[in-house]
């Protein structure tokens, strides 16, 4: 039996999750994500996909981020027939995310038409909505840590992750004839001190080990982020302006609402208005009480005055009209809006609107990818373009760290730790070729283990003749 892997997207970049595993003939495609940030990443999104989607037997998601499920309309549109496999949390939010994406796909397309700032004369969306519909009939639920197995000789089983809801480390079972291999995924890892989800579970074994390396140079110093988050709320609050906070939909926006609903009860922050102008992120806050068990809040939600996501001061905004409306609102507010990186989505609009307000505030509380409009509003650029205009950045822009759902190097390191013997390779993906590298050096010289950082589209022959 022969075993090899091929990286078709994060590698050396925290976008486009994609590892083919080749068991014999047997092909498995582990997360199917889309590339964001960059346009030369982006642009892959469009190009042939490097292996023909008919061939692929299974997929295997990890979480339902879109950087890890992006993909999948676009799969199916293709040839793709297999089925999909994950968590039962991330198949509910693998629906909701992709109907989005598909959602704005169209929305940027016809708006670029409309406005002519594509240079195609009619722009195509990458997929629709109909083609996310199309995958979800594929989408098989597996409960965590349940072993299955999915192919003659091939088991897999999904132990907590943290970092989102349903987040899974993967482990892949191979059975040869002479002996069994571990291949461990390590997804992306949650933090140690998360305070809605328990820290990733240890695996003791792996041959072969695929280790996200976000943020592998970095240390999240901030352990009380929650300080720094009431202080630029305060700042803007005595100015007279409303707080903005770009936030994923999932697992950002209920984390901060935890905090949010703390500070108002410890009186922090003032008793002002929050709105969630998100219909994604109301959506996937009624998925906390479906999965109580998936998560730390499950006696807090069942207190109505100790429910973080159910409070007189919180608003969910659904609608476009309401949305709109909150441009009326001239001070005293908190409106929370995605996606967190400010690359699409509702909060583009809110940033055509108040950047220019020097009283208002913008307050990012997680990974700015490289390219990314949050990354340059950090970097300190002095206009952004959107709808094909620069606009002006006179607002205050805060950076909140500690708030990030993935592992520090320190929380990377410790989970390696928790290998009873060390895997025979390591392979860097999801960071930035700085973070991979200098996680990987910190692996060879502290732990002796053997590690690589791969290329995009880089093969590895893992086993041959198990």
């Amino acid at each position: 039996m022969k075993v090899k892997i091929k990286f078709l997207g994060g590698a050396k970049t925290v976008t486009g999750s994609r590892y083919l595993l080749e068991i014999d003939h047997t092909k498995i495609l582990i997360d199917c994500g889309l590339f964001q940030g960059l346009k030369e990443l982006r642009n892959r999104n469009w190009e042939s996909f490097p292996v023909s989607p008919s061939e692929i037997d299974a997929v295997v998601l990890t979480h339902a981020h879109i950087d890890h499920t992006g993909y999948l309309p676009k799969l199916v549109k293709e040839g793709f027939r297999g089925p999909i496999y994950c968590t039962n949390p991330t198949i509910e939010l693998t629906k909701i995310l992709l109907l989005d994406s598909g959602k704005l796909q169209e929305e940027e397309a016809s708006f670029a038409q409309k406005k002519g700032y594509s240079r195609h004369q009619k722009p195509e969306p990458l997929y629709k909505t109909e083609d996310a519909e199309r995958v979800f009939p594929l989408l098989q639920g597996v409960a965590m840590e349940e072993r299955i197995e999915i192919f003659p000789h091939v088991k897999i089983t999904f132990f907590p992750a943290g970092h989102i809801l349903g987040a899974a480390i993967l482990k892949i079972t191979i059975q040869g004839k002479n002996q069994e291999k571990k291949i461990v995924f390590s997804g992306d890892l949650g933090r140690y001190q998360d305070p809605l989800f328990n820290p990733p579970c240890r695996v003791p074994f792996a041959d072969v080990l695929i280790l996200e390396s976000t943020y592998g140079n970095r240390l999240q110093k901030n352990h009380k982020p929650e300080d720094e988050l009431a202080r630029a709320i305060r700042e803007t609050y005595r100015k007279g302006g409303v707080s903005i906070i770009p936030a994923f939909a999932v697992g950002r926006t209920q984390l901060l609402l935890y905090y949010l609903h703390y500070l108002i009860q410890k009186e922090k922050i003032p008793s002002i208005p929050i709105y969630v102008d998100s219909p994604m992120a109301i959506d996937v806050t009624k998925l906390y009480k479906e999965f109580a068990h998936y998560h730390r809040l499950g006696a807090m939600i069942e207190e109505s005055e100790a429910n973080p996501f159910f409070h007189k001061l919180l608003h969910y905004y659904s609608s476009q009209e309401s949305s709109i409306s909150l441009n009326q609102i001239r001070g005293d507010a908190i409106i929370i809006s995605a996606s967190g990186m400010a690359t699409g989505g509702r909060i583009v609009h809110h940033l055509y609107n108040r950047l220019p307000n020097e009283q208002d505030s913008f307050i990012f509380v997680g990974y700015q990818a490289e390219g990314t409009r949050g990354r340059k509003l950090l970097d300190g650029d002095t206009t952004s373009r959107m709808y094909g205009i620069d606009v002006p950045v006179k607002a205050s822009v805060y950076y909140i760290d500690g708030m990030s759902a993935h592992a520090d190097q320190h929380e990377l390191m410790e989970w390696c730790e928790g290998f009873v013997s060390k895997p025979k390779v390591t392979f860097l993906v999801h960071g930035e070729e700085e973070a991979s590298s200098v996680l990987s050096e910190k692996l060879k010289e502290e732990m002796h283990w053997n590690t690589i950082v791969p290329e995009y589209l880089e093969s590895f022959e893992l086993f041959d003749g198990i």
